[in-house]
Formats: C-alpha cells, sequence, structure tokens
C-alpha cells in the first residue's frame, strides 16, 4: 500500500511511499480522507520520507487534504520532505497552506 495510516489521540500521520502521481494519489487520497473523517483528529501528518516522485497529483493531494482539514477546523502539517520536493511545494505554495518540516 502506497500509504500507511497512523493514529494517535487527536492526531493522524499518513506515512506515504513510494510515487505519487495521477495512479497512486486517488487510493492515497481515498485512504487518508477515510481515517480523517472517521477519526475527526485536529492535525494531519503527511509524512513523504518514503516518496520516491511527485507530480502535480502531489500537490492537489495536499491541497484537498488541506481543504478537509480546513472544514474540520484542523490543520495539516507535511514532514519528510527531500529538498527537491520541497522547492516544488513551495513553488505551489502550499508553504502558505500547510507547515512544511524537513
Amino acid at each position: 500500500m502506497a500509504v500507511r495510516i497512523e493514529q494517535e489521540e487527536h492526531h493522524i500521520i499518513a506515512h506515504l511511499s513510494g510515487e505519487i502521481d495521477h495512479h497512486s494519489a486517488k487510493e492515497m487520497r481515498e485512504t487518508i480522507d477515510f481515517s480523517v473523517e472517521s477519526a475527526l483528529p485536529e492535525t494531519l501528518t503527511l509524512d513523504f520520507k518514503d516518496v520516491t516522485f511527485m507530480d502535480s497529483s502531489g500537490i492537489g493531494l495536499v491541497m484537498g487534504r488541506y481543504k478537509l482539514m480546513q472544514s474540520m477546523n484542523g490543520s495539516v502539517q507535511v514532514c519528510n520532505v527531500s529538498d527537491h520536493i520541497r522547492r516544488v511545494m513551495r513553488l505551489a505554495g502550499l508553504d502558505k497552506l500547510a507547515v512544511i518540516e524537513k
């Protein structure tokens, strides 16, 4: 599976792995959204440690989860992002929506 969910009190961590492209993003979105809608966390962390490639589908993945969490008065954090993916996220303006940690 391209995403593994870890749930803590009021916090969900989605450990993403592999490539995030139009083929894999749908399954990732569905898995994350189901977990968020079931647990209603205050914070969602997207862990990019094991992500090897990301295209614009990854930007959409983060933006969609941001909108979902905003609708529940929650927040999104992104962590363990490679330098290349961090640059792509900043160019897309994701650093204005979510905390992007190294």
